[in-house]
């Protein structure tokens, strides 16, 4: 995304809906000399900015409306600020909460090269679905294949292939078949069984898919023995965001059966995965369910190597999206006749329509396929960042861009009634199962990221310089 230099700038009427002064209000002014000047740390990505999310939601907007001025195509084009510091604040936490469980960050919640890179200088491991993943993370450089575990329980033979060849060895498998395709082509794998887990308490379950049942891991085992290989421990996921926590003590019970088990087996299991589904909100209370169960069921640890695959914990809240409404239909009352719209309320039945530009087939492809739901916030309104709380509320609803009716992102939201088309609205907590399954359906182009490093952040820049130094990242 190309990043313009800020002034104070008199935006034309036609810029915006009405003409207004950006600058006549303090909330417009554009930011601080400091936070305006980009940092480049990384030939090959976009400047790190400093100061708060808010202050770049601004000036996007700001920009967006300079395009406008100048006629520039998809001038009010979309856009993500990402917060790293957030991304390195959480790793804080969580190295203060599960001090024993090495993250092993899940790829496939957000690929971002900034939060692999930041990840990776913090020593984080990480969990790859795909050869695609695998090879992203290791051509950052700095990062040994050891730190990756191939957790997809069912690949296609190419790719486990291509784990051997980049020297991933650590692999999960849940069947029969899968330990038959390991031994032909990748016989010197570590392999993690993973076990089916009780993930009743999540928002997206797994269990349907992958796991093992504990009355066939026995089988499971005896297969692997037959055809050494080395199954080296045992992984389970309780689903993704997990709203009951109490729920690990379970899955930490079975493993330790499992445990069991491979020592009948002739194995000494030397890893434990706990998985993923932790929410930022429930961190602290899924920290006390695992280290009592894993104190409980695991007292004589020490050979004992435990790991976790968090992802979304990491980068939920570390992305916000601005979007500009592109369009606008409210029902029209027989007399308007001046060709204003009137909306018509109906109670609290939404009356009218906006149209963004991200919808359900890019940035929101978390309604669909990760159960969320957004509520929008009003960034800008007539051409100002400052928003009355006084201003009159309508009930409404929020649309994508695309032809499809499907598209919608918001069944019926309170916003104020004066929005119009040029106003932006923005979406917190848009960083988990976002950017990573947009698509460019109907010819609409991925939203662009903006990188800031908000109060505290200096320890994440720092990381990041030292990862440059070294010869990575590049």
């Amino acid at each position: 995304m190309e990043v313009l230099p800020l002034t104070p700038i008199n935006i034309p009427v036609a810029a915006v809906r009405r003409e207004t002064s950006w600058i006549a209000h303090p909330d417009n002014a554009p930011g601080s000399a400091d936070e305006l000047e980009g940092e480049t740390i990384f030939d090959s990505l976009p400047p790190l900015f400093r100061g708060h999310p808010e202050v770049h939601l601004r000036n996007g907007i700001m920009n967006a409306s300079r395009k406008a001025a100048a006629n520039i195509l998809d001038a009010e084009k979309a856009f993500f600020v990402a917060d790293l510091t957030q991304v390195y604040l959480q790793h804080q936490r969580w190295l203060r909460c599960l001090p024993e469980i090495e993250p092993h960050y899940a790829v496939k919640c957000n690929p971002d090269p900034y939060v692999l890179r930041l990840l990776a200088s913090l020593g984080a491991g990480f969990d790859c679905a795909s050869n695609g993943e695998i090879s992203q993370v290791l051509s950052i450089g700095g990062v040994d294949p050891g730190r990756i575990i191939f957790a997809n329980p069912c690949k296609a033979t190419s790719f486990i292939r291509g784990a051997a060849k980049a020297g991933v060895d650590k692999m999960t498998f849940d069947n029969v078949d899968e330990l038959y395709k390991i031994a032909r082509v990748h016989p010197s794998a570590k392999l993690i069984i993973r076990i089916l887990a009780d993930d009743s308490k999540s928002i997206c379950r797994f269990g349907i898919k992958f796991g093992a049942p504990l009355e066939v891991v026995p089988i499971l085992l005896f297969k692997a023995k037959e055809l050494n290989l080395d199954v080296i421990g045992v992984s389970f996921h309780v689903g993704s965001g997990c709203y009951d926590p109490t729920i690990y003590e379970d899955a930490i019970r079975r493993a330790r059966e499992v445990f069991d088990m491979g020592q009948r087996a002739g194995y000494q299991f030397s890893l434990l995965d706990v998985g993923g589904g932790f929410e930022d909100a429930r961190l602290e209370a899924a920290a006390g369910v695992i280290n009592h169960a894993i104190s409980q069921y695991f007292p004589d640890r020490a050979g004992i190597r435990l790991v976790a695959e968090p992802g979304r914990f990491y980068v939920s809240r570390a992305f916000s999206l601005a979007t500009n409404i592109i369009a606008r239909r409210a029902p029209m009352t027989e007399d308007s006749g001046t060709g204003q719209d009137v909306a018509m309320s109906a109670g609290d039945a939404p009356t009218v329509m906006y149209y963004i530009n991200e919808g359900v087939y890019g940035a929101f492809n978390c309604i669909m396929f990760d159960h969320q739901t957004v509520e929008p916030d009003v960034l800008s309104m007539d051409g100002s960042f400052h928003i009355s709380t006084l201003e009159p509320m309508s009930a409404s609803s929020v649309w994508g861009p695309t032809c499809d009716s499907i598209d919608r992102v918001c069944k019926s939201v309170q916003l104020p009634s004066a929005l119009q088309v040029g106003d932006w609205l923005g979406f917190n907590n848009m960083g988990a199962y976002t950017i990573c399954a947009a698509s460019r359906f109907n010819g609409f182009q991925l939203s662009d990221v903006i990188y800031t490093t908000s109060k505290g952040g200096e320890e994440a820049r720092e990381a990041l310089r030292r990862y440059a130094i070294d010869g990575h990242g590049h």
